[in-house]
């Protein structure tokens, strides 16, 4: 019993639930990091190279059957081994991209954390005896 307790405080606490929220978010950010290098930038990146397309770029390391055109999606078909490094090379722009992105939100997080200023602390409360002894005075002043 102690055991589904302990896992019911731990799902619970806001951390765990700010963590879910943030994988879900964070999946969805690099879905759309993908579609940004594969649609917008590295067909840009193949223009000014000599209009490569990265997607199809691969060494064959097998025997290529007779008749099997030469392109990736055809060699995989026929399980022909192949090195896909243009696949890679969109993936590694993909983790770029994504990472300097993520480092700018933190920079700004923390830019914005540092320059909120922070409350001063509450002023200690009064000693109980001088507390005491100003309502013995204000007692006094009101007998008068």
């Amino acid at each position: 019993m102690s055991l589904l307790k302990d896992f019911k405080d731990f799902a619970v606490k806001g951390n765990v639930i700010d963590l879910a929220v943030a994988v879900i978010i964070g999946g969805a950010f690099g879905k759309i990091v993908s579609a940004l290098v594969a649609d917008l930038i590295m067909p840009v990146v193949g223009l000014v190279v000599g209009k490569i397309d990265f997607s199809n770029l691969f060494i064959v390391l097998g025997s290529m059957p007779a008749g099997t055109p030469r392109t990736l999606e055809a060699l995989k078909k026929a399980n022909v081994p192949v090195l896909a490094y243009g696949d890679f090379v969109t993936i590694a722009l993909n983790f770029l991209i994504l990472a300097f992105v993520i480092f700018l939100m933190v920079r700004v997080i923390s830019r914005l954390k540092r320059a909120e200023p922070e409350a001063p602390p509450p002023p200690p409360p009064e000693p109980e005896d001088v507390v005491l002894l100003r309502e013995i005075r204000d007692l006094l002043r009101s007998k008068d």
